[in-house]
């Protein structure tokens, strides 16, 4: 099954479906999936650099920064539900005073593993707009894709990964448990290279020169997109660099986006995009 199917098999768009704004990613893209499309989403004209996909809708609206959300617009559309999470508690008052708030948590202190909880919230989002059935659906499909990626890679004994985007010429954002990214290597049977614990969202900041921390020799190490044009080249060029095991050949891997603060979309993207790098003839 690949990862668009379980994105294409969403229900289809429901005429009769509540009014809902999102001030997170991981939360509209997840709306989509229960047959939803949301009036509105922060942080909008970056989808295409971090979501990817499933793709937006051209029908919704940009509600600006997540952090300075377009208050005029926002109550102009007249929401039945905004959505939102604690990352953004400190807007709470203010969105309270147009409409009901949905505050679902996935990533905060004490939550524990991320893939697990985006689980939970998509169910209590499905119970929260009468689409229970189809969150269940949504969510079978998702078990039977991150099945299908571990059978995959059963016989193909994959080298363990580290994760990584790539900041700027001297650091880089290392993920490891309790985190996305983490809990997916663990679904489909792939070692994390990085086992030092990170903080709850799942991620260190790291100096280049920490990934000689990094046990296993014949480890890979995988950047993802977007990564600045000048960076790599100074990075590669460097002596640090060049005393790495990472920069032998086939040791490092560049792949498209795959938003590592997401939910269950985004854990099933990065799934494909990682089973199919380790697995390329599937």
């Amino acid at each position: 099954m690949a990862a668009a199917t379980v994105a294409a098999n969403a229900p289809a768009f429901a005429q009769s479906a509540p009014r809902i704004v999102s001030l997170d990613y991981g939360l509209a893209s997840t709306l989509l999936s229960l047959g939803i499309v949301p009036l509105a989403v922060s942080d909008l004209a970056d989808w295409d650099k971090w979501v990817v996909e499933p793709a937006m809708p051209q029908s919704v609206a940009n509600l600006g920064s997540s952090w300075e959300v377009n208050f005029e617009l926002l109550v102009a559309l007249k929401p039945d539900i905004i959505l939102t999470t604690p990352y953004l508690d400190e807007l709470l008052p203010k969105l309270k005073q147009v409409s009901k708030v949905v505050r679902l948590e996935i990533y905060a202190p004490g939550i524990g593993p991320i893939l697990p909880a985006a689980i939970a919230a998509t169910r209590k989002l499905a119970a929260a707009v009468d689409r229970e059935v189809e969150a269940e659906g949504f969510l079978q499909r998702a078990d039977a894709f991150f099945a299908e990626c571990r059978a995959r890679l059963a016989t193909k004994s994959p080298p363990a990964v580290a994760l990584v985007n790539v900041m700027d010429a001297r650091h880089a954002r290392i993920y490891a448990s309790p985190g996305l990214y983490h809990n997916v290597l663990e679904r489909i049977g792939v070692r994390n290279g990085w086992t030092e614990e990170s903080n709850y969202w799942g991620f260190q900041t790291i100096a280049i020169e920490d990934l000689s921390r990094i046990a296993d020799p014949d480890a890979r190490l995988v950047a993802f997109e977007p990564i600045p044009s000048d960076v790599l080249p100074k990075i590669m060029q460097s002596p640090l660099w060049q005393s790495l095991p990472f920069a032998r050949p086939g040791h490092l891997s560049i792949l498209p986006p795959a938003l590592m603060f997401g939910m269950v979309n985004e854990a099933v993207r990065f799934g494909r995009l990682l089973t199919d790098l380790l697995d390329p003839k599937a």
